[in-house]
């Protein structure tokens, strides 16, 4: 049972997340994440697919994983994910979003199943997301398939990662490099293998984020650089 008092605050709540002032949105998310309530998962998932400001992006998808429960799924902490996950309604819902034809809505789905850490949604995270043609999507499903891997599908996420190596800018590099780094030493064998690509971006990439792997306080443009000293030499030498 609730109380009037509860009902009415839980529909401002409601309709502040449909306001059309960011700070008025923040301030919904905010309570609806302080005082959790089933009522507003489904427009929380809603608004995330929408809400242009970065800031109250994280706001939403903050209050989500207040609606989450002590795991029983949830992975490992080296990964870092929080030891959570929630219902099976509210992980499913979050999965339904992954078929979006809208990019946001798949993307900040994608962030949030990383955050709450239920391995229940592992099977979503499919080659397609994984390959997603908007970077942002596909960045969301490199950082979740790193949470979400179950213990001895590390080799076949890393090979599947190190085939976007060379793809789009430096944000998207650093990206891709983060998340194999954090699988660790099973990336070896897959980075060694890239370096010898026959895309010279790619070894440029593989070299880099090797560096990475052995130096984590190396910074990602530094790592960059020093490939291509790498590859300079070798192409150098192969002159000679």
């Amino acid at each position: 049972m609730t109380t009037p008092k509860q009902d009415t605050d839980t529909t401002r709540t409601l309709q502040g997340l449909e306001d059309s002032r960011s700070s008025v949105r923040l301030r919904a998310a905010l309570a609806a994440g302080t005082t959790p309530d089933p009522r507003f998962v489904d427009k929380l998932i809603e608004r995330c697919a929408i809400e242009p400001e970065f800031y109250v992006r994280e706001t939403l998808t903050w209050a989500l994983t207040r609606h989450a429960a002590p795991a029983r799924h949830a992975a490992p902490t080296r990964h870092a994910a929080p030891a959570r996950h929630t219902g099976p309604t509210l992980v499913t819902k979050l999965v339904g979003q992954l078929r979006s034809e809208h990019a946001r809505a798949r993307s900040q789905a994608l962030h949030t199943l990383s955050k709450i850490g239920d391995r229940r949604a592992w099977p979503a995270i499919t080659p397609a997301l994984l390959t997603d043609t908007d970077d942002e999507v596909a960045q969301s499903a490199w950082r979740a398939a790193v949470v979400l891997v179950p213990e001895g599908e590390e080799p076949e996420l890393a090979r599947a990662l190190a085939a976007q190596l060379g793809r789009g800018g430096r944000a998207t590099q650093l990206s891709l490099s983060r998340a194999l780094v954090a699988l660790g030493e099973v990336i070896t064998p897959t980075l060694r293998a890239a370096t010898t690509n026959s895309d010279p971006r790619v070894r440029q990439h593989a070299i880099a984020t090797e560096r990475l792997l052995n130096d984590p306080d190396t910074g990602f443009e530094f790592a960059i650089e020093e490939a291509k000293r790498i590859m300079a030499l070798g192409a150098t030498s192969q002159e000679g």
